[in-house]
């Protein structure tokens, strides 16, 4: 059996790594020792590992040494030799770069050794940076090597303990939001907790007082096993200090003890029989169950349940709406042509894929698109959402071939192409409506008569006659050129499609078709010998398999290492090729050797070389990732097959030189997770230069708009530098492209080239096509031979017509004719090139209008830690979880019907219990709605966090109480006024309550138009919560209680206005929370029954030229009426007054303050629980007995205390807290009256020891004053 000697001490790192590591290995093979080694060792450092003889009598010595043995034998250490590596240099990063700079920070505030505030400072600095870098890394992974725990985690948070036990604030913690993630996660697991205990983390930096080696000596840890008879050594004399700490224990241990006796006693006795608790009753689980048939509208008549429920409110309403047509254009007017003078609002949805369901980046983007149009709508312009979905070529071919292999065990070769379009069709009919079910839970006012589909015959007639036009004029031309291709979908892919995979060095990569895992991130260098002499030059490369593709050698023209060889050539190993040694500008002189091998046909640098240079171009890739074109051995080898077999065969041949790591960039299918090759392909391509430049100048003018300003500078870079745009996709499922190959019969006629635009002719038909051919070469159309393209266009193609595609174009009808241009296009700034972009250079060419006047771009959501969504992560969340609430359990349960490996199963379950630890809670649409519009600043990410959500929840549960106690105060018979107007007998509460609405209406106004919708949530929330519910609503009630005329002339007053509150604001929130603010408002009474709206969406949005109310002088006197109340309970809390009533005087400076607070008396009165508010001048003197605050510079409260509380009782306890505060700042004081304080305590310890003292020095003057007061009552 192996032993290990560790230090006992609970802050030793370095043992502590060793027992982390040991706890790992079976406990039969490690005896923990916590006593110095003997001295027959030579090892008197700890911690120090004694293999048994089974293991060679070996000695480790030092905490890494001992750790990695240890960890080694349960795996820990790295599962190749990669992991190995990496694991080591963060055994060497927690060495060099954390251990000393946490120690220096450390233990100056544990005593170790002397404080040098300079030093120290310096070393908190430097510990920031580091583990800023530190938290960088962190940010896509949830361990350091791998994807679960190994030796590295354990060495650098055992270098990271003492920082996050004695120095790291939560303000630290708060800034380092990846790390403080990934420490948490270590020290949570089981065989951390074991050695560690439950770690608690620092909240204030303050010096630490330790128990000396010599205690913990004495008293072992729990964790630790002790020598064999368990005597601990004789140490040093205690000192008094932990003598009395031990004495403090004792006297725990024996409470702990009597509690534990009381308890044995309690259950020895017979059982008596509990009063059972009444059932707590849980929130938000009221559902609708009133029989009502979809379309018809829900019952209003009974009562509103006690409080608001997402289930209840929600039910039945949108198919009601859908029915009533009120999402369409033409409600409400006889034709959509008919002039409007309000004008006229048209947004078209960025079509989602048919195979996509909601995230929350659809939830935001429908909610903000939603909140726009009904804002629109309710302004009485004509309205118009137009719903769509986009077929998703390879997205929706992948997914049906999947169910096709899965279900039948067939390839969409076996079916043939009709056959498998009919398939994918059959798919789309059956489950392509999903994501519309969605978007109406999420309450989106779509016209949905208008939903469209791109692969609908009217879209898909649009698409083929924008191809052929373009084509026509020759923007659109055949060419052979590199393309981003997908060995596994068989298909050139855009650029969106391509994930870069940053690799750091050596990497293993799972390839989709092969059994074991890729290299990449290597460099390899080989030779090629310069042919006719000696000589070589050496050459590099990641992908060593293209070498058999190579054409030349590059070199820098002014290299002088390479002068003499110009003109000459290098021999090809593997054949008879002889390739030119070509001098070109791009090579780097100082990369490498400062020679390039060219690859013209597999690498987008090396294709601008061989056109430069005339070299031949020669493809060694088939489309399914096979070799061609290459000699045996390697021909018909799969790519990375052939990768090992060069490597080899270069070694055999004595032209390898070595193999190094190399940080790099690998291209991914996002689709297929594939690696993405450069393949030469015929395709077909846009010419964007001239589109792009049109496009760039519609926003330089002014005449398109993009909100926020801050991506102009990547509209400009992308439309100023634009490449062309590859359109061809080789799939099935799509648009197939309408172009022809003509063969002309007749031998006069030179065959063309599939390269060779002149042979390429496009029309709606093969008929039409053969025309344009016969007339094209001037033979008979029966000579004509037509093959079409077997491709389909790029999902994007159909996309960027869209705007215009969904209005019957080409043919002009009446809806092109209304809604073209649009008035909004709205989307995340992720894909304002691939749509954007592209929408707007296909509606200038094709229609010579801009699809849209304004784009405004939204943020994109990530997780609360800031991490970007991924389904890895367990952070992807489905807006339905937030809108109903799901469990842990549910969540985890989704991640087994995923896609996921099973790693990153249990890596993304940890992720959900770390942020989810109680599942999600039900929420609601609306607080949902609401939470997305408040997180919409203009800025790029939001960070969700689900907490914050829930708040708005709460939001909506107090509206609607306030709205249920409102239409209580109302009555049943109340008739509100047929116009909201001032009736000039408002009180002063009336009139600040009806400027404050005001105020809001020209908030929600302005920010609307400025797409600022953190200012419209929070101008309504601000209305409703803490003007209506807290001053308003609390400071009328007396109002109600009045008996007489007057008092219920003024209560009726009371009431117009408070309606006015309800009816207003509901409407200012309606376009936010639809569900709610229908719920409520169909409960109101109304202006006009004969003639109001029937559903509050289609009411008018409240405007600045009706509510022009806002006073800044009514403002202003409650603002001071405010402050005094708040004054006021702020004495009655300092004083428990919490159910007594007390007179309160109210010195004034000057007689209009006195004014004022007789204006205001009742609402002083009121709010602040007061029995009597007395307005005093300042001549006045106020009466004995009173606690005094200032409320301003023109007023002083006095509370009257006397013959309210038991004044010798308050006395005495007053004078008890002075003693200790008193007591509190001698401490402090003699603390920092020391001569060496300001030398050896931090400069943090300092400010909060001032701080502090200056803290005590208040309260105690508080403390005096109120004694003096309650003596005065004596």
């Amino acid at each position: 059996m192996a032993s290990l000697y560790v230090s006992p001490h609970p802050d030793d790192f370095r043992s502590l790594l060793a027992l982390l590591a040991a706890e790992l290995s079976p406990s039969s093979r490690v005896k923990t020792i916590t006593e110095d080694p003997p001295a027959c060792l030579n090892a008197r450092s700890r911690p120090t590992l004694v293999l048994g003889p089974g293991e060679g009598d070996t000695v480790l010595r030092g905490a890494n040494a001992v750790s990695w043995y240890l960890a080694h034998q349960c795996k820990k250490a790295g599962v190749d030799a990669k992991q190995q590596s990496q694991v080591w240099q963060w055994l060497s990063f927690a060495d060099n770069e954390l251990i000393p700079v946490s120690c220096a920070v450390v233990f100056p505030l544990m005593g170790v050794i002397a404080m040098d505030k300079k030093h120290q400072q310096s070393s908190h600095t430097e510990l920031l940076r580091v583990l800023k870098v530190l938290d960088k890394m962190l940010e896509p992974r949830t361990y350091l090597v791998g994807e679960s725990i190994t030796l590295a985690d354990m060495a650098v948070s055992a270098a990271l303990l003492l920082p996050f036990k004695y120095v790291l604030e939560p303000a630290d913690r708060k800034v380092l939001t990846n790390l403080t993630r990934w420490f948490t996660t270590c020290i949570n697991q089981r065989h951390f907790l074991k050695v560690l205990g439950e770690v608690t983390l620092c909240e204030k930096m303050v010096p630490v007082t330790t128990r000396t080696n010599a205690d913990y000596e004495a008293s072992p840890p729990a964790a630790a096993t002790v020598g064999p008879a368990g005597d601990a050594p004789n140490g040093p004399p205690k000192t008094e200090a932990q003598l009395k700490k031990e004495a403090k224990k004792r006297e725990k241990l024996e409470k702990f003890q009597q509690k534990k006796e009381i308890e044995a006693k309690k259950k020895t006795q017979p059982a008596t029989e509990k009063k059972a608790k009444p059932e707590k009753k849980e929130l938000g689980i009221i559902t609708y169950n009133i029989p009502t048939p979809s379309g018809e509208k829900k019952d209003v008549i009974s009562a509103l349940p006690d409080s608001y429920s997402p289930q209840y409110v929600e039910a039945a309403w949108y198919p009601w709406w859908e029915k009533q047509g009120f999402f369409k254009p033409e409600y409400g007017r006889k034709s959509i042509s008919e002039p409007n003078p309000n004008g006229i609002f048209m947004m078209c949805i960025p079509p989602p894929n048919v195979t996509g369901s909601l995230h929350l980046g659809h939830a935001l983007t429908n909610a903000i698109q939603d909140s726009l149009t009904r804002w629109h709508r309710m302004r009485g312009e004509t309205t118009l959402w137009n719903p769509g979905c986009d077929h998703a070529g390879i997205a929706t071919q992948v997914v049906v071939e999947k169910k096709l292999m899965r279900d039948r065990g067939m390839s969409r070769h076996d079916l043939g192409r009709e056959n498998f379009i009919q398939e994918v069709w059959k798919w789309k009919n059956e489950k392509g409506d999903r994501i519309y079910h969605q978007l109406k839970k999420l309450g989106s006012s779509l016209d949905w008569d208008r939903a469209c589909f791109t692969m609908d015959s009217k879209l898909s007639y649009a698409v083929q006659e924008a191809f052929i036009r373009m084509h026509d004029e020759g923007v659109i031309y055949r060419s052979n050129r590199l393309v981003n291709w997908s060995c596994s979908l068989n298909s050139a892919i855009s650029d969106i499609e391509v994930d870069k995979k940053e690799l750091t060095g050596r990497t293993l990569l799972p390839v989709p078709g092969y059994k074991d895992k890729v290299e990449f991130g290597v460099l390899v260098s080989f030779v090629y010998k310069v042919d006719g002499s000696d000589e070589e030059v050496i050459v590099a490369t990641t992908r060593i398999e293209t070498m058999l593709g190579d054409t030349a050698v590059a070199v820098h023209p002014q290299d002088s290492r390479y002068q003499h060889l110009k003109g000459k050539m290098v021999a090809h190993p593997f054949c008879d090729r002889k390739m030119p040694i070509v001098l070109d500008d791009f090579v780097d002189m100082n990369f490498g050797t400062g020679a390039v091998k060219i690859t013209p046909a597999h690498d987008h640098n090396d294709y601008e070389v061989g056109v430069r240079h005339k070299l031949p171009f020669i493809n060694i890739l088939d489309e399914n990732g096979s070799l061609i074109n290459v000699p045996p051995p390697f021909l018909g080898m799969k790519r990375f097959e052939a990768r090992k077999a060069v490597l080899e065969a270069l070694k055999e041949r004595g032209q390898f030189k070595e193999v190094k790591d190399n940080p790099m960039v690998v291209p991914v299918c996002s689709r297929s997770k594939d690696i993405v090759e450069p393949l030469l392909k015929p395709q077909w391509y846009v010419s964007c230069a001239d589109m792009g430049k049109q496009a760039a100048d519609a926003v330089r003018e002014g005449r398109l708009k993009i909100i926020p300003d801050h991506h102009l500078k990547t509209w400009f870079n992308w439309m100023d530098n634009i490449r062309d745009w590859c359109i061809s996709r080789q799939l099935w499922w799509g648009h197939r492209i309408p172009a022809y190959f003509i063969t002309i019969n007749d031998p006069s006629v030179k065959p063309g080239l599939d390269v060779d635009g002149h042979y390429w002719v496009s029309g709606k038909s093969e008929e039409i096509a053969r025309e344009k051919a016969a007339k094209r070469f001037d033979v008979t159309p029966d000579k004509v031979t037509l093959r079409q393209d077997e491709d389909v266009l790029d999902t994007w193609f159909s996309s960027g017509i869209f705007p215009f595609s969904i209005f019957g174009w080409p043919n002009e009808t009446q809806d092109l004719s209304v809604f073209y241009p649009g008035t909004l296009l709205e989307t995340g700034h992720d894909i304002l090139f691939f749509w954007v972009a592209r929408m707007v250079m296909m509606g200038l060419k094709l229609t010579g209008k801009l699809p849209f006047k304004e784009v405004y771009l939204h943020a994109v959501v990530r997780d609360a830690h800031g991490r970007k969504m991924s389904k890895s992560l367990g952070n992807v969340i489905d807006p339905l979880d937030v809108i109903t609430g799901i469990s842990l359990e549910g969540l985890h349960a989704q991640l087994t019907t995923s896609n996921l490996d099973p790693l990153e199963v249990e890596r993304a379950k940890q992720g959900q219990k770390s942020d989810y630890p109680n599942g999600i809670p039900e929420c609601g649409t609306d607080a949902l709605r609401f939470a997305l519009c408040a997180y919409t600043s203009q800025g790029r990410d939001i960070n969700m966090d689900v907490n914050r959500i829930l708040g708005y929840r709460h939001f909506c549960n107090k509206l609607w109480n306030a709205v249920k106690f409102s239409m209580k105060t109302l009555g049943d018979n109340f008739v509100p006024s047929e116009k909201a107007q001032l009736c000039g007998e408002e009180s002063v509460t009336d009139r600040w309550i009806l400027s404050r609405l005001s105020a809001a209406v020209s908030l929600c106004d302005a920010s609307f138009k400025a797409y600022d919708f953190p200012a419209i949530t929070t101008a309504i929330y601000n209305f409703w919560l803490y003007e209506l519910c807290d001053v308003y609503l609390e400071s009328v009630k007396p109002v109600f209680s009045r008996d007489h005329a007057s008092g219920q002339k003024e209560a009726e007053v009371c009431r117009q206005t408070l309606y006015a509150c309800l009816d207003v604001g509901l409407r200012l929130l309606a376009p936010i929370m639809p569900f709610l603010t229908e719920e409520l408002y169909q409960r109101l009474p109304r202006r006009r029954p004969r003639h109001d709206a029937p559903s509050i969406g289609v009411t008018s949005y409240p405007s600045t030229q009706e509510f022009c109310w806002n006073s800044e002088e009514v403002d202003r006197n409650m603002d001071f009426v405010m402050s005094v109340v708040k004054t006021i309970r702020s004495l009655r809390a300092d004083y428990n007054l919490t159910k007594t009533r007390a007179d309160c005087y109210l010195q004034c400076r000057d007689s209009s303050t006195v004014s004022l607070v007789q204006n205001y008396n009742l609402q002083i009165q009121t709010l602040s629980y007061s029995q009597a508010v007395i307005p005093l001048s300042a001549e006045q003197s106020v009466p004995g007995g009173c606690a005094v605050a200032i409320a301003s510079d023109r007023c002083t409260v006095n509370l009257m205390l006397k013959g309210l509380i038991d004044v010798e009782k308050e006395v005495t306890k007053l004078m008890s807290k002075q003693g200790e505060l008193e007591k509190q700042m001698e401490k402090l004081q003699e603390k920092m009256a020391k001569n060496d304080y300001k030398e050896k305590v931090p400069v943090k310890v300092q400010e909060q020891d001032a701080d502090k003292l200056q803290q005590s020095h208040t309260e105690l003057e508080k403390v005096k004053e109120a004694m003096d007061n309650f003596k005065k009552m004596l």
